[in-house]
């Protein structure tokens, strides 16, 4: 599944809330500069509905009426590791780091915790 800017956003706001939330609510916790359109909320969750990123989680009343709640279908991480699997398959392992390491938001305590990662899959594999 691959995501738009846009579907991404609205996702990162369904991520960082981790519980169902009502359009009225991802309206009002998505950042101010968001790329998308509030009007534009319908088209959005329809399609993250479609590519099955999110599903309806229930109902919430709001005024004198019931509105729907969503959820995503995977955590952030699932989709990131997915993701990165999915670049993987199509360049190389070493190739995908090299483009990592040239990242300049590249620290030393995130390479700290990839040599980490690192070690517990070798002593994994032995």
């Amino acid at each position: 599944m691959k995501l738009t800017s846009n579907e991404l956003e609205m996702m990162e706001v369904l991520w960082k809330e981790g519980r169902p939330l009502s359009r009225t609510e991802i309206i009002k916790l998505s950042p101010e500069d968001k790329s998308w359109k509030d009007s534009s909320i319908h088209i959005l969750l329809n399609s993250l509905l479609k590519k099955e990123a999110i599903r309806e989680a229930g109902f919430i009343k709001t005024g004198k009426s019931y509105g729907r709640t969503f959820e995503p279908t995977e955590s952030g991480e699932e989709y990131f590791a997915k993701l990165a699997a999915e670049t993987v398959r199509k360049t190389s392992i070493p190739m995908f780091f090299s483009a990592l390491f040239q990242d300049e938001s590249m620290t030393e305590e995130t390479l700290q915790e990839m040599e980490k990662l690192i070690e517990e899959k070798k002593r994994e594999l032995e």
